[in-house]
């Protein structure tokens, strides 16, 4: 079995080492960097500076904690050549692996031509062919550019370009409230900058997955650290003139006008140093030769698949981020799809299963999801009950002094199973896994109250929160 590659983002690494370990011979293809977005310009860098803020914030709380210190400052080309280090050591990694199982690699850009041939300019401008039996499409996507708001890489950034800043912008407009937006603003809120965040939506993080408890804690959070949050407004206008941008704001075209604050109804300015755009992401589907080979799009420009995440064209699969958001957008999901496609193509019929996919928000505090929320699970039509107790509650959370935040599950009303899980909180990337394991093995909160959990951990808080819907008493 030859099986060929296009992208060496999460699902394709993912997917060319288990089809090598399967016996496979493997080519993986890539047009940047191994690693893609994630490793690149995503997960991993905007996690290594969110832990040098982390570390920042600690040392201008130390006198809290009895720490005597000179004052810290931040130096961001030191944070910066950490962020490329740690990024580097792990595109190592990936790269002695492939050696290691077999694969071989090909820097250059893949073109789709029939499952049995990719063809692959190279840098020098030529083109080798290569020969195969399967193909599958990895190539991800890429920030999207807003007519209104040109990327222009000095005043105005995209989340890329936020990644490589040297200096902290000292009045910063963050356009976009999702999870890349959130965590960029809490990021450079602590290196120093003021910080606005302009959304089009009613609340910040206006995905479905996302609990609207867990939004309103951290307004209040964004708010206390100082973060500006203009809601229900969209960028019209940008001017840069003597090292400043001017915003012109209108009302959001998005949402009813009866859901529109009067005070967002007008057009407004506003003057900043440095503009983020996070507004969302297109698919890398550029150069891939995807008509000629007959592959079929969905309405929204990604590759549509079947359930099994074989193509329109037979023998060709996709996974990651080039299936759009109906397939979920995130780096641990391309590589389940990855085992999935590689099971099919030596003949299985797998298919991905979508239901338990945990999620982490890397603000400040963090935010860990899974399952249902409270409003999805009542517009299924579901009798559910509903519990929430605070991180203050726990005698790790004092020890530690990061008393923000709460726990909430959510569990059928009748048989008490788990249905979702929303934690807002130190550490709530982390804790997100019990609640993601309890879902896979159909737990009811009795099941989580009654599992012993070491003391003191913030890990209690689950347990409190299932004793609540259970009955029982710890």
């Amino acid at each position: 079995m030859q099986i060929t590659i296009i992208g060496a983002g999460p699902g394709g690494y993912t997917a060319a080492f288990a089809a090598a370990k399967r016996g496979a011979k493997v080519t993986l293809i890539e047009a940047n960097l191994l690693g893609g977005t994630c490793l690149n310009c995503g997960c991993i860098p905007t996690k290594t500076l969110k832990s040098s803020a982390e570390v920042f914030e600690a040392i201008k709380r130390s006198k809290e904690f009895g720490i005597t210190t000179t004052e810290a400052q931040v130096d961001m080309p030191a944070i910066i050549a950490r962020k490329r280090k740690i990024s580097e050591g792990l595109r190592n990694g990936l790269e002695k692996t492939c050696h290691s199982l077999g694969v071989r690699i090909i820097k250059g850009r893949g073109s789709v031509v029939s499952a049995s041939l990719v063809r692959v300019m190279l840098p020098d401008a030529t083109v080798c062919e290569v020969q195969g039996d399967k193909v599958i499409i990895a190539t991800g996507s890429s920030v999207l550019n807003l007519p209104s708001l040109p990327i222009d890489k000095r005043y105005v950034l995209s989340s890329d370009d936020a990644l490589e800043l040297t200096q902290v912008p000292a009045r910063l407009l963050v356009v976009g409230g999702g999870v890349v937006g959130c965590e960029l603003a809490f990021i450079f809120r602590s290196f120093g900058s003021e910080v606005t965040i302009v959304e089009g939506q009613n609340r910040l993080l206006p995905i479905p997955s996302v609990d609207g408890a867990m939004c309103k804690v951290l307004m209040r959070e964004a708010k206390k650290k100082g973060i500006k949050t203009l809601l229900c407004r969209t960028v019209t206008a940008t001017e840069t003139s003597e090292a400043t941008v001017r915003v012109t704001l209108g009302p959001s075209p998005f949402l009813p006008q009866e859901l529109i604050p009067a005070d967002a109804k007008e057009a407004s300015t506003l003057e900043v140093d440095c503009v983020f755009t996070t507004v969302g992401r297109k698919p890398n589907i550029e150069g891939l030769g995807l008509i000629e080979a007959s592959i079929q799009l969905n309405k929204r420009g990604y590759i549509a698949v079947n359930e099994h995440l074989e193509t329109s064209v037979p023998g060709i699969y996709a996974i990651g981020d080039i299936l759009g958001p109906e397939h979920i957008m995130l780096a641990h999901v391309a590589s389940a799809e990855a085992q999935v496609a590689v099971e099919n193509c030596f003949g299985a019929s797998c298919t991905p299963d979508y239901d338990i996919v945990p999620s982490g928000i890397f603000t400040t505090p963090e935010i860990g999801e899974v399952g249902l929320t409270e409003d999805q699970a009542t517009a299924k039509g579901l009798k559910i009950c509903v519990a929430t107790s605070l991180v203050r509650e726990l005698g790790k959370a004092h020890a530690m002094g990061e008393l923000q935040g709460e726990f909430r599950l959510i569990v059928d009303a009748v048989s008490k199973k788990l249905l979702g899980a929303h934690f807002i909180g130190a550490h709530a990337t982390d804790l997100i896994a019990e609640a993601a394991l309890a879902l896979k093995m159909n737990a009811t909160a009795k099941d989580i109250a009654r599992t012993i959990h070491a003391h003191p951990t913030l890990a209690e808080g689950i347990m409190e929160t299932a004793a609540l819907l259970s009955g029982t008493s710890n």
